[in-house]
């Protein structure tokens, strides 16, 4: 089978590019290993940010659609005390330029967008070669194989696709997620849901360690627990076994406030480990003919909020290039990638600035007390 555009992941960034392209009167086709849209959870929340996210979804024409999503009032921002004192308790007074959306809605709201075959289900790609003169073969898992002038890797942190442009691959920072999920948390998690506000609830200690939750559509309380600790140190936990797994990292709060360390121990689902892992700051590759990358892909940062939202923009910018270069698709990859390089690596020196030191209680007021949002 033949395709003048390939996009390789039906994630948010790829979805924004096919969606783009569209627009302008270019078809493209997006394979994907997941075997539907319902095929596993889509995460939890994002904070869509006016300079980046936005942008995107206003290059694709569907800002009216986002503005649909938006959880009203969860920029709300609570900063606490391990011991449960609150430090800060900042409402939302609508003029925030990040609101919240859930992921899977704003992933709703592009497929919705495409024609009903863009996005190709149930192929998750394999093997992938040039063939010259800027064309590509991809073989998928089920021995389907596409050759196209244009391949985007939008697959992800393990990109397949990479390899056809840089030799990097992702190096573990040190630091962990454990995803919890409370449901109904103003009646069956009160104390919890207090605790967490209307919004974003972030406490942390010295060493690093930190709870942030979130409040999601239907009283969901969406926790991520922060512990710098080796790989090896989770190895040791038996994630299968749900309880005993909480009980091990709950233990790692021990005297923490009892309505804090509930986000871990009384989760509704099984805790789920997310090692962080990034790329090279800025880096970069030589231009591939008929080949370039996007998002987590091209540019895998420590967890910081911008990953989305990068994403979507990278696509966007990437769409609107090969549309403004129609008979020059190598004119088109060269702008986008130049644009997307400094982008980048501004982003991701950004990322590490911030990880260099601990950021004290004290820090995240000041942070927010200056306008900004998590």
């Amino acid at each position: 089978m033949n395709s003048p555009v390939t996009i390789i992941g039906a994630g948010l960034g790829g979805l924004t590019l096919a969606r783009v392209l569209h627009i302008h009167g270019i078809p493209a086709t997006v394979y994907e290993a997941e075997a539907s849209p319902e095929a596993r959870t889509q995460g939890g929340m994002l904070d869509i940010h006016d300079y980046n996210g936005q942008l995107a979804l206003g290059a694709a024409g569907l800002m009216d659609e986002f503005r649909g999503i938006v959880l009203e009032g969860r920029q709300a921002i609570r900063v606490l005390d391990p011991d449960g004192t609150v430090l800060l308790d900042q409402p939302d007074d609508g003029t925030g330029g990040r609101p919240e959306v859930q992921r899977s809605e704003l992933r709703r709201i592009l497929l919705d967008s495409l024609p009903a075959d863009t996005v190709r289900w149930g192929h998750k790609a394999g093997g992938v070669r040039a063939l010259g003169e800027g064309r590509h073969e991809v073989t998928f898992a089920d021995g389907s194989i596409v050759v196209t002038s244009l391949l985007v890797g939008a697959d992800g942190a393990w990109s397949r696709v990479r390899p056809l442009l840089s030799d990097a691959t992702p190096e573990y920072t040190g630091s962990s997620f454990v995803e919890t999920y409370l449901f109904d948390g103003d009646n069956r998690h009160p104390a919890a849901a207090k605790a967490v506000g209307d919004g974003s609830l972030l406490v942390l200690e010295p060493d690093g360690k930190m709870i942030s939750a979130h409040r999601e559509s239907g009283g969901t309380l969406h926790t991520y627990v922060t512990l710098p600790r080796a790989l090896d140190w989770f190895a040791g936990i038996d994630f299968t076994d749900a309880a005993a797994a909480t009980a091990r990292v709950a233990a790692e709060f021990d005297g923490w406030a009892p309505e804090l360390t509930a986000l871990i121990t009384d989760s509704d689902t099984a805790p789920v480990l997310r090692p962080h892992n990034k790329l090279p700051g800025g880096h970069r590759w030589d231009r591939v003919p008929g080949a370039t990358l996007l998002g987590d892909a091209a540019h895998l940062a420590a967890q910081d909020g911008e990953g989305a939202n990068l994403a979507m923009l990278d696509g966007a910018e990437l769409g609107e290039a090969v549309a403004a270069h129609p008979n020059d698709l190598e004119a088109a990859l060269t702008a986008y990638e130049q644009a997307m390089f400094v982008r980048s690596a501004a982003a991701a020196a950004e990322s590490e600035a911030a990880g260099n030191g601990t950021p004290t209680s004290q820090d995240l007021i000041s942070f927010f007390a200056r306008g900004e949002q998590p």
